[in-house]
């Protein structure tokens, strides 16, 4: 049994679980399919942890909603609603003074766990605004402004609503034309499919549910079927 305050978070948890590994399934399924197919089916598998199904009826149930009234209800719904909440609700009692500390101690574990999260992505975040603020305008004609870096770095497109294309100094002068060419077609993909938003999306998953082995599974799965991704 899980008590009160834990049982909404247990049946989400299990929930999302059950949801990534049917998105495993699906696309070993899919393996032969194209990859793109394969990266949307991981994304879904992501997103789900931020849906929460269980927490989403705890609360109607809090606010006293009822269905209306059945004569008889259907034993294959009654079997849906146990398996996609298997964790039933107790009150401790007032001498177990362990179970009434379990949710404070784990929630301290997990916020924990989400601050150094944030303070890593927050410093990734500081230093792409230090390589921004030091790199300088190229005059390129492409769809999003590209700017040059003295940064030891890979070409890469940062940002979400004002995405911006950061080069290497002097990347022109160590590529043929052609394979700046390719390069720039590459990171403009990025763009056009929206993958630094996917990306964030998923880094927002990973610093809430750091403590779940399958979301860091997904993302294994997410970058391996992005490189395989081409259009």
């Amino acid at each position: 049994m899980i008590p009160t305050d834990l049982s909404p978070v247990a049946n989400h948890l299990w929930q999302s679980t059950f949801f990534a590994i049917a998105a495993g399934l699906l696309a070993l399924a899919l393996r032969k399919n194209r990859a793109a197919v394969r990266y949307w089916i991981w994304l879904a598998a992501s997103i789900k942890f931020l849906i929460p199904f269980s927490l989403l009826i705890d609360l109607a149930g809090r606010l006293e909603w009822r269905p209306p009234a059945v004569t008889a209800q259907s034993q294959l719904a009654s079997l849906a609603y146990s398996f996609n909440q298997p964790f039933v609700r107790y009150a401790p009692s007032s001498t177990a003074s362990s179970s009434r500390t379990l949710p404070e101690i784990l929630f301290a574990l997990w916020f924990c766990g989400v601050i150094a999260g944030l303070i890593y992505w927050l410093r990734l975040m500081r230093r792409i605004r230090a390589i921004e603020r030091g790199a300088t305008i190229l005059k390129l004609d492409l769809a999003i402004p590209a700017m040059s870096s003295p940064s030891r770095m890979e070409p890469g497109v940062f940002g979400i609503l004002k995405p911006v294309l950061i080069l290497p100094a002097g990347i022109n002068e160590r590529l043929t034309s052609a394979q700046l060419e390719a390069v720039l077609t590459h990171e403009l993909c990025h763009v056009r499919r929206r993958d630094n938003l996917t990306a964030a999306i998923h880094m927002l998953v990973e610093v809430i549910f750091w403590f779940h082995p399958l979301v860091w599974w997904i993302r294994t799965r997410l970058v391996a079927e992005h490189g395989r991704v081409r259009e």
